[in-house]
């Protein structure tokens, strides 16, 4: 498992955030992150500020965004805190999660309960990539 800045995918980005916390990529119309070793992932000291830099970055309310969680490192995060996500008024067109090992897959498990669409996992960054830009595809397509 490779960090993204290793990867063919690097040459691609658009904008590239870089946090104590966590690495943030931007592409067109998906973005990709790598949250920290040992991280507490929440909202408030987080999510929100991701957030608040993609969205003015992309001039979007997320909507016609995919979002990537590229796993390559252990931490958790507050599921509950999906909540403040949506309360919010971010909305995202999909959410990918690529994991190495059964537990970051399970921990997806656990947010399901509190994300309004479907997680879908991936077991490489490239098949979740072209999950991604054929998600923005369809959207690029439906406005024709």
């Amino acid at each position: 498992m490779l960090n993204l800045k290793a990867t063919k995918f690097y040459d691609d980005v658009l904008k590239e955030l870089n946090y104590p916390f966590a690495d943030i990529f931007i592409f067109k119309g998906y973005v990709i992150s790598e949250i920290k070793e040992g991280v507490v992932f929440s909202w408030e000291e987080h999510a929100k500020i991701i957030v608040k830099d993609v969205t003015s970055f992309t001039k979007t309310d997320g909507s016609n965004l995919v979002y990537l969680s590229h796993r390559v490192n252990s931490y958790s995060l507050k599921p509950m805190d999906w909540l403040y996500f949506y309360k919010n008024s971010f909305n995202l067109k999909g959410y990918g999660v690529i994991g190495y090992n059964s537990f970051s897959f399970l921990n997806t498990v656990v947010e399901n309960l509190f994300f309004s669409k479907k997680i879908r996992r991936f077991g490489d960054l490239e098949t979740a990539v072209q999950w991604a830009k054929s998600r923005v595809l369809i959207n690029v397509n439906n406005k024709d």
